[in-house]
């Protein structure tokens, strides 16, 4: 734990011995049965033995984070680093401070023989420590209790150690050991990893060149989930079901949220509250977007009214206890029908997210997606009479010398889903935008129009229109899947969705 981690606390807590002795006895036995072994161990075995074969005879360190303190000494709830969950399968709140080492192992010959996995992390404490009930941050009394060693290893089918050897562990033969870390994930492992690289005869150089060898680690590491196993794409789907299940209740609860005020926050509200039962929580934050908000495309404040006649556009995903999570959209009429000109914007919207989901195969890359869906787009400004005088669809469409449409929509159709809501982000530009789309692939195609009341080169009744569709699709050996297709998302089915849900 870093020194700004740890705050001082001011609480009043028995220190005598006698209180000690007391606090330690009248316990019943723990239980010494074991946790069965967790579903997604097998599954994080197979991810470990690719990331060995890409790395014979380094130690490759790949820390969970640690607690992040919110505010003086109330901690944010803990989210494992997503190389971490999916080397380990270890999701929700698990486990803060741990490490996850990656052992070079030599067979009699001294040849390559893969790596053992180690879990180094914190374990249950006795209940004759000082930790067992005075220990606000990590203590039993205060916040549960915590596997063993012995659990751990049950559970998740590797080697578990005390996080207090970690240090010894890192440094045992650095010198002539090549060691990888994951830098972003621990600022105190990381420190510790250098300092155990480190030698007198270390250059400038050196340490530059072995900081992009941990650049490669983390790329490495990111593009190992480009494909997601069978495991990983059923956690996509319940976490889409979810997500659905959370539309759902927002739209039961519009009428509510525009007779409260503030009707922004009662919908992330409600939809949170769906995230949070029926999941780890929200993935992102959820963008509740009325009227010309939803013209502000990351607009998490939720800070405003939902009036008659408003378009909502809910950006939200519930995170599994996996940690995998959906990233859905639906524009919604909050009366239950769309105007004529709201109407005019999102069968446009639809037209190019079809565009765009057609375009998903094996075989296509990631940018056809893309392509295709803002085509459909350019096509609908150029006929409306939105593209400046004398620019056709090729025209704008030239990257170099056009773009014009994209005054309208600014953001790309798609990126990569799964444990983060922007997936392999850390993947090289050449492999995530030119990339081969291959199956097990997961991606979104969220194509949207973006008409700001203040917008004067667009029609009166446009202004303040704002909308987005986005599914969640995987990469099928034939083709594609909707994984959120059954959610309506045409004008007529969405109208049918709302009023349905109504009836109920």
């Amino acid at each position: 734990m870093s020194e700004e981690q740890h705050k001082p606390e001011h609480r009043s807590r028995p220190t005598s011995q006698a209180f000690r002795d007391f606090v330690a006895q009248g316990w019943a036995p723990r239980s010494e049965e074991r946790p069965q072994r967790a579903e997604a161990a097998a599954y994080a075995a197979a991810r470990r033995a690719e990331v060995s074969s890409a790395f014979p005879g380094e130690r490759l360190v790949v820390p969970a984070g640690g607690l992040k303190v919110r505010s003086n000494d109330t901690d944010y709830v803990f989210r494992p680093h997503s190389a971490f969950a999916h080397l380990t399968g270890l999701g929700a709140d698990r486990e803060p401070d741990a490490v996850l080492v990656l052992e070079p192992q030599t067979d009699e010959d001294g040849n390559d023989a893969g790596h053992e996995a180690v879990l180094y992390f914190r374990p249950l404490a006795g209940r004759d420590t000082e930790e067992f009930f005075g220990d606000s941050r990590y203590g039993e009394f205060w916040v549960g209790a915590r596997p063993t060693l012995e659990d751990a290893e049950a559970e998740l089918g590797v080697t578990a150690r005390h996080i207090d050897d970690l240090k010894d562990h890192v440094a045992k033969d650095a010198g002539s050991v090549s060691v990888r870390v994951v830098r972003e994930a621990d600022v105190d492992v990381r420190d510790m990893v250098d300092r155990a690289r480190a030698t007198e005869a270390r250059t400038d150089e050196r340490t530059e060149k072995q900081r992009e060898l941990d650049a490669e680690f983390a790329r490495q590491l990111s593009s190992l989930r480009f494909v997601k196993d069978e495991w990983e794409v059923q956690q996509m789907r319940d976490a889409v079901e979810a997500t659905s299940h959370g539309f759902e209740a927002v739209i039961a609860d519009l009428p509510e949220a525009i007779e409260r005020g503030r009707g922004e926050r009662w919908v992330e509200g409600v939809f949170g509250l769906y995230a949070r039962h029926e999941g780890n929580g929200v993935g992102y934050d959820s963008i509740c977007a009325a009227g010309d908000h939803a013209n502000t495309l990351h607009w998490i404040k939720n800070t405003g009214d939902i009036k008659p006649g408003d378009l909502l556009l809910l950006d939200a995903g519930v995170e599994v206890d996996s940690l995998y999570t959906a990233d859905i959209t639906r524009t919604l009429p909050v009366s239950g029908t769309f105007s004529e000109a709201q109407r005019k914007v999102y069968d446009a919207v639809y037209a190019a997210q079809e565009a765009g989901i057609a375009a998903v195969r094996p075989g296509a890359t990631f940018s056809d997606v893309h392509a295709a869906a803002i085509r459909v787009i350019a096509e609908h400004l150029y006929e409306w009479g939105l593209l400046p005088d004398g620019v056709s669809v090729e025209d704008t469409l030239d990257t170099e010398k056009g773009q014009y449409h994209r005054r309208w929509m600014v953001h790309g159709t798609s990126h990569h889903l799964g444990l983060d809501v922007h997936d392999c982000a850390a993947a090289r530009r050449e492999e995530y935008m030119e990339g081969e789309l291959r199956p097990g692939m997961v991606l979104t195609v969220e194509p949207g129009l973006y008409f700001k009341a203040d917008d004067e080169l667009v029609p009166q009744e446009l202004r303040g229109i704002g909308v987005r569709i986005e599914d969640d699709v995987v990469v099928t050996e034939d083709g594609r899947e909707n994984l959120s297709g059954f959610m309506p998302r045409s004008a007529d089915d969405v109208e049918a969705w709302i009023k349905g849900v109504w009836s109920r």
